[in-house]
């Protein structure tokens, strides 16, 4: 293929080869033009490892994927802190796709964590933008410097899982630029990302893939970005619409129903050959950077690269609680391991990112080498919930029986994965039974935790200690064993706020969404920024974290530019401290948080070393998107400037005096009261439509109109047909029936939450709209209607295609089959 031409080339591609390069041939493939020279390329799912599927491959990860390393998921690299460790860990990640012959990796996930309830929270880094964009930056870094595309994902306001095709994020422009966005700006401005991924939702009434604020005046024309935009799979609304917005790659494969849409947009005179020509060569100098990657190289070292897993396993691992210091446990200690997870512990999420390990490690084979004195293994309790006496009884035998019990408790599969929310933080009743039982036997309990997100502890006092592995990949059972005995010092700090309850949490009145629009009325609001600023009480603060040793800080200096202090390991032991720094500004006219997190680092220290640590302060430190200017400003005044080891264990103030903008705020007090005084649970309709600019948009369906194609197969129960009705009764006894074996069926939950229009983008081009609109019209009591107008379609688009073929074989040189 040769680019230097890229003139030249396009003129010798044909209008249906340029469209058919925009578009998937199969699930993870792209088109190629073999007579040109130009190859497809693999994309592959992966944040934490390839998802490289054998054979048939499917959207939700339930057919069998190569082996991959499974490597701590974003939530846990995110509880290190640490550039170096993500970066080091793309590094592995492009290692392993170019093994595979794997060009672009679908990855990293950064949406922010509104709502701990999100089921594929898990996935994502953090609930602050500064820490998930410099996380993302680095995992991108990493990937490329492999020669592979990373793929930052979901651009944007993805928040929840429930009917996220159908839904419509409704988010303030404020809330939006420095809260949504300002991670993906980290990631592109400081990463460069050749690829980015568009979520499924609407964004204030336009899908993301089609939305030109989002991806024309923001992504493009204010950040720069000249990389590549692909639709998440399945999510293409309108394909022209689309194109026209900076869309690049629709996937998966339509069999050309997605070309043929935009050869006719072209023939009609509805967009140009010349923007076609601009998509395609955006495309085509990309793909000329991947293309040494589209065979397989020789394989990786699978021993090499399981032990980084467990590196970065035990960089993330939180110890949150460690009452008389029980931890670490002495070699020769009376141990009894109790809980069903140490013996098949969850070590990944589940859903499009589930990984095949090379292998996975146990906690309890890791545990009888680590030089504790094994006293015996009982399940405890079940899995995924239920009353097990016998189990319990055990339990609590071999508890008494122990100077110390390690107790593995954690969310099952069931209760966190991609295509559901969670219903509640909490951890399964016989879980939380079985630690009442066992602590009453040998009140010497050591939880160890895992799972993908926060949780409700009003179990915390009948344990010693707590420590959370998250989900550790393939490798965190040994990783957690070397933090229990001491081998390695907890170093990680939480990326999210675990609050007392869910009922705390700033959107829990609104989320999720439910049937039009989700409505993000805290604004901003979110996490930390809300419980610091009305302090609100919560179990774990962002950004704590103990250690086996203590520091200490120091020495204070900052200004516009950077902030500088002292940090001493003041205990008896090596260990790393991550030192935040939080920006505030003193008497400002707008409605703010408290603190904002503007700087981090994570510093290694020999007991009683002391080292001088200076953190820049970049142009966003200071910021605000003004939204009647439409630019990010700052305001003139004095700002706080803390560092501390938590949001609320700050160690160190000063503050300083930064000039900027004198103008007007664009807000006042007397038509934002609930956000000046950051009580934002029940904001009113007139309070958030001020805030928004704009009146709300219909919440609820309108049930007395017909089905359109971007309603959900879950609104069938109000079609206006039987045969609509009776399909509803089908797919909603298939999601009923999930879990029943122990595994979420995601296919089906995907299925469930689909607009109509999903079956014409996510069945192989086996259906088109036509079709889809003529099933429409079957669901919406016109039956015998729609079945001639489906007939009709489906030989439409038999001659459809195979004149699509004759045209393709013809620029080819070969015979049409």
């Amino acid at each position: 293929m040769n680019t230097q031409d890229l003139p030249g080339l396009l003129k010798e591609l044909t209008l249906e080869e340029k469209a058919s390069l925009l578009s998937g041939k199969g699930y993870f493939i792209t088109k190629e033009v073999g007579r040109l020279g130009i190859p497809s390329l693999f994309l592959s799912d992966g944040p934490h490892g390839l998802r490289k599927q054998i054979g048939a491959a499917d959207q939700m990860g339930l057919n069998p994927s190569m082996p991959a390393t499974c490597y701590p998921t974003a939530a846990t690299v995110a509880n290190s802190w640490d550039t170096a460790l993500g970066e080091e860990l793309g590094r592995y990640l492009g290692v392993e796709a170019r093994a595979q012959g794997v060009s672009i990796l679908l990855g990293p996930g950064l949406n922010i964590k509104r709502n701990p309830l999100c089921g594929r929270n898990f996935e994502y880094f953090s609930e602050d933008p500064y820490l998930s964009g410099k996380l993302a930056a680095a995992y991108i870094r990493g990937i490329q410097s492999k020669g592979i595309a990373a793929c930052p994902k979901h651009f944007a306001a993805n928040s929840q899982e429930l009917r996220r095709m159908h839904n419509d994020s409704l988010v303030d422009e404020r809330a939006l630029r420095e809260l949504y966005l300002t991670g993906f700006e980290i990631a592109v401005s400081e990463g460069k990302p050749l690829f980015l991924m568009t979520s499924y939702n609407r964004l204030n009434g336009t899908y993301t893939n089609e939305n030109r604020h989002l991806l024309r005046e923001i992504l493009a024309e204010e950040w720069g970005y000249n990389g590549m935009v692909v639709t998440d799979w399945g999510g293409s609304n309108d394909r022209v619409q689309g194109l026209v917005m900076g869309n690049h790659l629709e996937m998966p494969a339509t069999n050309g129903d997605s070309d043929r849409e935009i050869v006719r947009a072209v023939e009609e005179g509805r967009i140009s050959e010349s923007l076609l020509d601009q998509r395609v060569g955006e495309y085509l100098r990309v793909l000329a950077l991947l293309a040494p990657t589209v065979e397989p190289t020789e394989n990786f070292d699978a021993d090499a690269h399981h032990a980084f897993a467990r590196k970065a396993a035990a960089a993330s691992i939180v110890l949150l609680k460690n009452e008389d210091g029980i931890l670490p446990l002495k070699a020769g200690t009376k141990t009894a391991v109790l809980g069903c997870f140490a013996e098949t512990p969850r070590y990944q999420g589940a859903g499009s990112s589930v990984v095949n390990p090379t292998r996975v490690d146990v906690p309890l084979d890791h545990l009888k080498k680590s030089g504790l004195e094994i006293t015996g293994y009982a399940g405890a309790f079940k899995r995924n919930g239920g009353d097990d006496k016998a189990l319990l009884a055990a339990a609590v035998e071999l508890a008494k029986q122990a100077d110390v019990v390690l107790l593995y408790l954690g969310l099952d599969e069931l209760l966190e994965s991609e295509g559901m929310d969670r219903e509640h933080l909490r951890l399964r009743e016989n879980q939380a039974a079985a630690l009442e039982a066992v602590s009453a036997a040998n009140p010497r309990v050591v939880v160890v935790l895992s799972g993908g997100a926060a949780v409700e502890t009003p179990w915390l006092g009948r344990c010693k200690a707590l420590i959370h592995g998250y989900l550790g990949g393939q490798a965190g059972a040994g990783a957690m064993v070397d933090a229990l005995t001491g081998a390695v010092n907890p170093s990680g700090k939480l990326a999210e706020t675990w609050p007392l309850v869910y009922e705390d949490v700033p959107s829990y009145n609104y989320y999720p969404g439910k049937e039009r629009t989700s409505e993000y009325r805290e604004s901003l609001f979110v996490g930390y920024r809300y419980y610091d600023t009305v302090h609100i009480p919560v179990r774990f603060p962002f950004g704590y974290g103990l250690s086996y040793t203590t520091f200490a800080y120091a020495d204070l200096s900052a200004d516009e530019k950077s902030v500088t202090f002292t940090l001493t390991n003041t205990g008896g032991r090596a260990g790393a401290e991550i030192a935040q720094v939080y920006v505030s500004a003193k008497d400002s006219r707008l409605f703010r948080p408290r603190r904002e997190l503007k700087a981090f680092t994570k510093v290694y220290l020999e007991a009683g070393e002391s080292k001088t640590v200076t953190l820049p302060l970049d142009e966003k430190a200071f910021r605000y998107f003004n939204a009647v200017t439409g630019r990010f400003e700052t305001e003139t005044g004095v700002y706080r400037i803390e560092a501390g080891a938590s949001a609320q264990d700050i160690r160190l103030e000063t503050e300083i005096r930064v000039s900027g903008s004198t103008a007007a705020p664009p807000y006042s007090p007397e038509t934002l009261p609930s956000y000046y005084a950051a009580t934002i649970n029940n904001v009113s309709d007139k309070e958030f439509e001020t805030l928004l600019g704009r009146p709300l948009p219909q919440a609820k369906w309108d049930r007395s109109k017909p089905l359109e194609r971007n309603d959900t197969f879950s609104q069938l129960f109000y079609a206006r047909g039987w045969i609509g009705r009776l399909v509803y009764k089908v797919v909603a006894s298939g999601k009923d029936r999930i879990g029943k074996d122990g595994r979420p069926d995601l296919n089906m939950l995907f299925i469930f939450n689909m607009p109509f229009r999903g079956i014409a983008k996510m069945m192989g081009g086996a259906v088109d709209m036509v079709m889809v609109d003529a099933m429409l019209e079957i669901f919406n009591g016109r039956a015998l209607k729609g079945i001639g107008h489906l007939a009709a379609a489906w030989v439409r688009k038999g001659k459809a295609a195979r004149k699509t073929a004759q045209k393709l074989a013809l620029a080819k040189g070969t015979k049409p089959h």
